[in-house]
């Protein structure tokens, strides 16, 4: 008996199926938070669901924004390096075409300065050959003067007679050196 009690009992009180009292306030509760969740909790959820999907979208919108802001820079960049890289090259040219006015010049003063050289160079040697013939015509004369005056046996001491003289001997050196010339050439 007490075996057929215990498994009475077993059955009045079977764990798989909850008292009814039980299953009430169960479901009374499990309501009650249904309720709570559902008006408050919920629109809490929701309202911080859409905060951070509006702080997202924002984001998103500003890293945009940024990426366009990122992208004329770029390009304001790529612009004014290119400029640069123009008037880098118009610089350079301008430095070239001035070097070479600068050459040129170098050049026309050289050859001008040289001219000027070769020039005074040339007075100077035709100076100091008028000189010399000067110099070799009075020795010249003097030396043909006293030769005459031995070999004709008389002084030629007037001037007049000695200029004649000598004017005569050098006019024939010159005959002399011009058929020379003639023949040599």
């Amino acid at each position: 008996m007490i075996e057929a009690a215990s498994v009475l009992a077993a059955e009045n009180n079977n764990p798989l199926l909850p008292h009814p009292f039980e299953l009430v306030v169960g479901i009374f509760s499990f309501l009650v938070v249904l309720i709570v969740v559902g008006r408050i909790l919920v629109p809490r959820l929701q309202q911080t669901l859409e905060e951070r999907t509006q702080a997202i979208e924002g984001g998103l919108e500003r890293a945009e924004q940024a990426q366009k802001e990122a992208q004329q820079v770029l390009d304001q960049y790529k612009a004014q390096q290119k400029a640069a890289a123009v008037e880098a090259s118009n610089e350079r040219r301008k430095a070239e075409e001035q070097g070479a006015q600068i050459i040129a010049q170098a050049k026309e003063q050289a050859q001008v300065e040289a001219r000027r050289i070769v020039e005074n160079a040339k007075a100077q040697i035709e100076a100091e050959r008028q000189q010399a013939l000067q110099s070799l015509r009075a020795e010249i004369g003097a030396l043909s003067v006293e030769l005459a005056g031995r070999v004709v046996g008389e002084s030629l001491a007037d001037s007049a007679r000695q200029s004649r003289v000598v004017d005569r001997f050098l006019e024939e050196l010159e005959e002399r050196a011009r058929t020379q010339e003639q023949i040599t050439s």
